[in-house]
């Protein structure tokens, strides 16, 4: 049998003192939880949407790299740099949601128009790969444009700062995105083809079976969060 003396024994008033600074610093870590997580998210938004904006703001000196370090080490260091970005990103906004900060009571009609809105987008992604369809030839950028309606999709539906500085961030670079490229076009007299029928239906159906599996599915699997309601 044990027995406790002076401030040894559970409970007395020393140990009680000990106790609260030994814990101090994790009390301390994980009252920083929150601000540390938006650091992170706002760091891989840097980086990320930085490395996706270099033909927006440094196009003379983008070519100049390529010439240099060649096409092959260009795509690595594009594609680690990507990659590191996304993956804080990723753990920044999942560790932010824990601990979520309102922002405005979030509205029924603005989920609904998010869900149509986010249908949209996924055409338009399917639109980037599907050569030949009439989208593709009328909006000439059709991943960038999809980018844009799904981030304004997620603002309607969202209302938390982390969803604020996410998909603000990429709704703003969507739209400086689209304009850079289009005024490229402009200044290379870029055509894209025309459309044709067999193509853009098969652009429109390929969108909206891969929305449907992600919207029923895929979204609560991967987000954690179910967008039918269930």
């Amino acid at each position: 049998m044990r027995y406790f003396t002076g401030t040894d024994y559970p409970g007395a008033p020393g140990r009680a003192s000990r106790a609260r600074r030994d814990n101090a610093p994790i009390a301390r870590a994980a009252a920083s939880t929150p601000s540390d997580a938006m650091t992170f998210l706002v760091l891989g938004l840097l980086l990320f949407l930085g490395v996706h904006s270099v033909r927006i703001v440094a196009e003379p000196w983008r070519q100049q790299t390529l010439a240099r370090i060649g096409p092959g080490a260009w795509k690595g260091l594009y594609s680690l740099a990507s990659a590191v970005g996304l993956g804080l990103i990723i753990w920044g906004y999942g560790q932010a949601r824990a601990e979520p900060v309102m922002l405005w009571t979030p509205q029924l009609w603005a989920r609904h128009l998010g869900f149509v809105l986010t249908l949209v987008s996924f055409v338009l992604l399917a639109a980037a790969y599907v050569p030949g369809n009439h989208l593709k030839a009328a909006v000439k950028h059709p991943m960038v444009l999809g980018v844009k309606v799904w981030a304004l999709a997620h603002l309607l539906a969202n209302h938390t700062l982390a969803d604020a500085v996410l998909f603000g961030s990429f709704l703003v670079w969507a739209v400086l995105d689209f304009r850079a490229a289009r005024q490229r076009d402009r200044a290379e007299g870029t055509v894209y083809p025309a459309g044709r029928v067999v193509p853009t239906v098969i652009t429109v159906v390929a969108g909206v079976i891969a929305w449907a599996v992600f919207a029923m599915a895929l979204h609560r699997v991967l987000i954690g969060v179910s967008v039918m309601g269930r």
